[in-house]
């Protein structure tokens, strides 16, 4: 049974901190193993081992010659005994008192206790002399030197993408545990919403919010049920919750959470779950709703386009990432810039507005405001590339003030 207090605003930190106490550590529990090329944009349900060494034999950092360092003295010519190239070793016999030739790369050669690098030695006829002293070990890459067999190279809850894949090829994993996709159901409510495409009749409007939040969590990588509009009936409504709640892990709607007149949402919620909380001290989202069915957590989206995606962003986004078992999700860091134009706020709450930021001539940090920030507005995230975060006590913004910026994460990036 979860224990909230709903009455009146929380902050947004609050939000997060109660979403997240009331998150299983591990949500997703059911795991699969699948091929590496088809791996990218899932989570490790486990930590990934090396079964190799890396680099897997001794091998040479250097173009240069191989040389045991007993033979190199001042005025010595080395004769060259033969070559080793990179997927070609030399296995020849190597007389005493002469080098290898050898590339970087290569397998360094039996006997072989450091290599002198090309720039160091003058070649002739009688065989190689070099103009450095010699050191054991040196430009030689010892085996494991990276990493161990056996080593631990990537944790529990990690993200696969460009940087980790490549990573585990390169040590021939074929295959990685990874956890299921998360399973979301997603459903509109309200009577004035049009799919997209469908010719709009007097009062009715476009369903933005379930369009843009599909291709979210398309991009997340959920699994998605999408049931489309329910109008503002009881009986669809519940039918709706039972179906999305039978199927997924979390059920997110849009619309119906400002507790109107024909808001059904939070009726429904008693009904068929829990209500953690309903109302934020943030704008714009304001009506942001949180709880339990009897099996789906859910989340209640605000109507209002830009506050349906700013409340998904800030709130569902990490959510999601605690139920996916990706744990080492994060948001980009908060940056401090200087205002080029003034933003317009009244204290109160939390505001999240869309800014553009960028790098002066001076490598310094500046922010200007999208324009109107109605949370009508969407076109004001297509032109942003950060949230100006200004907070809760603070009043209009003037031109020159310092202001917190969050840069967008791939999310909104594209």
């Amino acid at each position: 049974m979860m224990e909230f207090n709903t009455a009146g605003l929380i902050s947004l930190q609050d939000a997060l901190d109660k979403m997240r106490a009331h998150t299983p550590a591990k949500t997703v529990q059911d795991v699969e193993t699948v091929p590496l090329a088809t791996a990218a944009g899932r989570i490790t349900a486990a930590p990934v081992c090396s079964p190799v060494f890396v680099p897997p034999f001794d091998n040479s950092a250097m173009d240069g010659y191989a040389v045991r360092c007993a033979d190199v003295h001042q005025g010595a010519v080395l004769p060259v005994a033969g070559k080793a190239f990179a997927g070609a070793p030399f296995y020849g016999e190597w007389p005493a008192k002469s080098c290898i030739r050898i590339m970087t790369g290569a397998p360094v050669p039996n006997g072989a206790d450091a290599v002198i690098m090309q720039e160091q030695a003058e070649v002739s006829e009688a065989g190689v002399s070099f103009t450095t002293d010699v050191v054991k070990g040196q430009n030689i890459r010892l085996i494991g030197d990276d990493i161990q067999q056996g080593d631990s190279v990537l944790a529990q809850g990690v993200r696969l993408g460009a940087a980790e894949l490549p990573l585990l090829a390169s040590l021939g994993v074929e295959q990685v545990q990874v956890f299921k996709p998360l399973k979301v159901a997603i459903f509109s409510t309200g009577d004035e919403l049009q799919p997209v495409g469908t010719p709009l009749q007097e009062g009715q409007i476009y369903d933005t919010n379930r369009f843009a939040v599909h291709l979210m969590l398309k991009q997340i990588g959920c699994t998605v049920l999408d049931l489309g509009i329910i109008r503002d009936d009881p009986q669809a409504l519940h039918q709706a919750f039972q179906q999305a709640n039978d199927f997924a892990d979390l059920v997110i709607s849009s619309g119906g959470v400002s507790v109107g007149e024909a808001d059904y949402t939070k009726k429904m919620l008693d009904e068929l779950g829990e209500v953690g909380f309903w109302k934020l001290a943030i704008k714009p989202g304001k009506p942001f709703a949180f709880g339990k069915l009897k099996k789906a957590w859910f989340c209640g989206l605000p109507g209002n386009p830009v506050s349906a995606a700013l409340t998904f962003y800030q709130l569902v986004q990490p959510f999601i990432a605690g139920l996916s078992g990706h744990t080492a999700w994060s948001l980009p860091p908060r940056l401090k810039a200087k205002a080029t134009t003034p933003f317009s706020k009244s204290p109160g709450r939390l505001d999240f507005q869309r800014g553009i930021f960028t790098t002066n001539a001076n490598g310094e940090l500046e922010v200007c405001t999208t324009g109107h920030q109605g949370s009508h507005v969407f076109s004001s995230f297509s032109q942003a590339n950060c949230f100006v975060v200004l907070e809760s006590e603070r009043g209009r913004v003037t031109a020159g003030e310092m202001v917190d910026v969050e840069p967008f994460n791939a999310l909104l990036r594209g």
